[in-house]
């Protein structure tokens, strides 16, 4: 949040120093440059926003859990499908996805059938396009 609040709105408002050319139009409104950073502020504005209203009910987690062979919150989870190919995904809260690095939300539908699972469990999960694909809970680790 502190990085959206500083580095964002200062390279926002940095990049929209008028310019001569931005001078001569006399009008700033009317730029689209001027009218897309302010839809920018705006937008950095409400995250910061949302963030800020977001802390007061976050949780940190200080613990791991006792049964380690069991996905819960937090955990990585490495999946194995029927044609053998590996995949690992970790449980996070909403606010923190990230499939580039493999962050599911705990409210998604695999992770939904992920909670409480043991290690060697096989899943069935049925995916929005209608393919119904089967997994097994090769790894569960905790960091």
């Amino acid at each position: 949040m502190q990085s959206l609040n500083i580095f964002g709105r200062s390279d926002v408002l940095r990049s929209h120093k008028p310019s001569k050319r931005l001078l001569q139009r006399a009008i700033c409104s009317e730029n689209a440059e001027y009218i897309y950073r302010k839809k920018e502020l705006r937008e950095i504005d409400r995250r910061v926003r949302y963030l800020a209203k977001r802390m007061d009910h976050f949780k940190v987690v200080e613990h791991l859990p006792e049964q380690r062979d069991t996905v819960f919150f937090g955990a990585w989870v490495t999946l194995v499908d029927e044609e053998d190919n590996e995949i690992e995904y970790r449980i996070v809260g909403a606010d923190e996805i990230n499939p580039k690095l493999g962050y599911i939300s705990v409210d998604a539908p695999l992770s939904k059938k992920l909670l409480k699972r043991q290690l060697g469990e096989e899943i069935e999960h049925n995916t929005p396009d209608g393919r119904t694909l089967w997994y097994e809970i090769l790894a569960i680790r905790y960091e």
